[in-house]
């Protein structure tokens, strides 16, 4: 590790310990030319996870885009954002799940009905009607029927 004040590449490490959440380790060094003590974290590299949209296209998979879509199906119900966060943290699980690099957004899609079915009964339907684009009142009420069976 450069030293940032001499830029000598000769340090040590004198304490490390976890940081963030588990998630990083913070290490306290110090360069063995100038004495002067500094602070680096390291942290896992996460390889970015790829959406592929209806028409093929590519874009980084994006949280906020499942948080916006639960409250809006949830706008106006009694489910509290803690509830919301819970069903985001399951999505993203058994997304990460997969395995996968690239995930189709129909996969993402499923796994968001399957788990919003569980917070909402009317969260579901309002997010079934958007993602199955409903074309007419049948095509909703076999979906209902689904729910109720």
């Amino acid at each position: 590790m450069k030293c940032p004040f001499c830029g000598d590449e000769e340090t040590r490490v004198i304490d490390s310990r976890p940081a963030d959440d588990n998630t990083a380790i913070r290490r306290r060094r110090q360069c063995d030319v100038c004495g002067k003590r500094f602070t680096t974290f390291e942290k896992v590299e996460a390889t970015p996870l790829m959406v592929i949209k209806k028409d093929k296209s590519r874009e980084p998979y994006d949280r906020e885009k499942i948080v916006q879509g639960l409250i809006r199906s949830c706008h106006k119900r009694p489910v509290p954002m803690e509830k919301i966060e819970e069903c985001v943290n399951e999505i993203e699980s058994a997304i990460y799940n997969l395995e996968s690099r690239e995930v189709d957004s129909n996969v993402i899609g499923e796994i968001v009905m399957d788990k919003i079915k569980n917070l909402d009964g009317v969260a579901y339907v309002r997010f079934a009607s958007v993602y199955r684009e409903f074309k007419d009142v049948n095509t909703f009420m076999d979906e209902l029927k689904k729910i109720l069976k």
